[in-house]
C-alpha cells in the first residue's frame, strides 16, 4: 500500500503520469494502480518537478546578522531543501545542526571556513579564526548535515588578507574529502580573476552575476578570461542573488553569451524575504524566466544541478527509490515588475507560483497554497 499518490502529475516536458511515495522515498511512477492511504487529483494546471533545492540560504535563526528559519524560506514556499550557506562555523554548528532537527524542511550546511561563522561581516580579517583543525572536527560530528564548505572572498570580509583564506579553505577543502568548496564574490580584493586561478572542478562561485566592478565580465562586456578557464576546468556558477549580488544587467549579458548558471539560489534571509528583493526562490526563478532561459532549464538549476553540485545523491531527480520531495507549481501570466539588488527593474509576463510540497512523502500546502485554498477537497 501507497502513503500518497498524485494523479495526472505535468512534468516540465509536459508529459503527465502518476507518482506513489511510501516511507517517505518514490515508489512508483508512471501509470500506477495499487492502493494507497491518501491520493491528490491534479490537472494541467499545475506542474510537478522534484523537490525545489536553495543552495544558498541563510537560516540560523541566532545569526545575528543573516538569520532566519528554515521552514519559513523552506517548505512554506514549496523548497523543500535549503543548503545554509556558512552562517555557522565550526564553534555554533553543533547547535544549528539541534535547530535544524524540527524542521519540516530537509536543512544542510556548508561549513564557514572562520570558526565563529557569520557573527561579523569580517569573520575572514582574523586567520586566527581558520582552524583546520576545528574544521575537521566538524565534519567528522556531522558527515551527513555538512556538505561543503564556504569562504566569502570580498574586501569587507578577508580585510588585509587578501587571497590567503581561500588557500587556506582549499587546503581545508582538501583534507576533508574534497567537499564541495563555495566561494562568495564582492568588492576587491581580492581580485576575481585571483580567486578564479585558485578554483578547481566542482567549486562554486557564487553571486556570480553581480554588479560590483569586481564582476565577471570585462569593461567591454566580455567574460573574464579567468571565468572562461574556470569554467572549462569544471567550475560552477551559481546565482546567489541576495540583497546586493544579483544585476540584472550582468545577468542579461551573460547569458545572451551562452553563460547560464548552473544552479539558482536565493541568498535569502528575513530581511531580503520580507522586504525584497528576493522574496522566494520561486520570485527568482521566475525573474530568470524574464531573463530568457526556458523553464525546464530554470528547474533543473534548482532540481538536478542543485543537487549534483552538493552531493546530495537520494534529491533532485523523479527516480523510484530517491527521496519523496516534489513542488507543485503553477506557471502563470501575470505582468510583473521585478527589481533585482541595484534597484533595476525588469519586466516579465510569468510567474513561477509554488502552490504545495511533498517533503519525505508528506503534503504541505505553501503559504500561497493556503491564501489560494488550492488543493481544498
Amino acid at each position: 500500500m501507497y502513503d500518497l499518490i498524485l494523479r495526472n502529475a505535468r512534468l516540465v516536458d509536459d508529459t503527465v503520469i502518476d507518482i506513489a511515495l511510501k516511507d517517505g522515498k518514490i515508489a512508483a511512477l508512471g501509470e500506477v494502480t495499487g492502493e494507497t492511504r491518501a491520493q491528490r487529483q491534479l490537472n494541467g494546471e499545475y506542474y510537478v518537478s522534484a523537490g525545489w533545492i536553495d543552495s544558498h540560504v541563510h537560516c540560523y535563526p541566532k545569526s545575528p546578522i543573516y538569520h532566519d528559519e528554515p521552514d519559513s524560506i523552506g517548505i512554506h514556499t514549496g523548497v523543500t531543501t535549503v543548503v545554509d550557506a556558512g552562517s555557522t562555523g565550526a564553534d555554533d554548528i553543533d547547535e544549528f545542526y539541534a535547530l535544524t532537527r524540527s524542521a519540516q524542511t530537509d536543512v544542510y550546511a556548508l561549513l564557514n571556513i572562520s570558526r565563529v561563522g557569520l557573527i561579523t561581516q569580517n569573520e575572514l580579517s582574523d586567520m586566527a579564526n581558520i582552524d583546520k583543525v576545528a574544521a575537521r572536527d566538524a565534519v567528522k560530528r556531522y558527515p551527513d548535515f555538512i556538505v561543503g564548505i564556504k569562504a566569502r572572498m570580498s574586501s569587507s570580509v578577508v580585510g588585509a588578507n587578501g587571497i590567503k583564506p581561500l588557500a587556506y579553505a582549499k587546503a581545508i577543502q582538501r583534507e576533508n574529502g574534497d567537499l564541495p568548496l563555495m566561494v562568495h564574490i564582492g568588492n576587491n580584493p581580492p581580485d576575481l580573476d585571483e580567486i578564479a586561478d585558485l578554483l578547481s572542478s566542482g567549486d562554486i562561485i557564487t553571486h556570480c552575476y553581480n554588479g560590483k566592478p569586481n564582476r565577471i565580465l570585462t569593461p567591454a562586456g566580455e567574460l573574464r578570461a579567468s571565468i572562461v578557464s574556470a569554467i572549462q576546468r569544471g567550475v560552477r556558477l551559481d546565482v546567489g542573488h541576495g540583497t546586493a549580488s544579483f544585476s540584472f544587467e550582468v545577468a542579461k549579458i551573460a547569458i545572451g553569451k551562452g553563460i547560464l548558471p548552473h544552479t539558482i539560489s536565493s541568498d535569502i534571509y528575513c530581511r531580503n524575504r520580507i522586504n525584497g528583493p528576493v522574496h522566494s526562490l520561486g520570485v527568482v526563478m521566475s525573474k530568470f524566466l524574464s531573463l530568457g532561459m526556458s523553464l525546464p532549464q530554470v528547474i533543473d538549476c534548482v532540481t538536478i544541478h542543485a543537487a549534483d553540485g552538493l552531493r546530495l545523491a537520494n534529491k533532485g531527480r523523479l527516480s523510484v527509490g530517491l527521496d519523496g520531495d516534489l513542488t507543485i507549481f503553477a506557471k502563470r501570466r501575470r505582468l510583473t515588475v521585478f527589481t533585482d539588488s541595484e534597484n533595476q527593474t525588469l519586466q516579465g509576463e510569468q510567474q513561477l507560483v509554488a502552490l504545495a510540497a511533498v517533503r519525505a512523502g508528506k503534503w504541505f500546502l505553501t503559504e500561497k497554497g493556503k491564501e489560494e485554498h488550492a488543493f481544498d477537497l
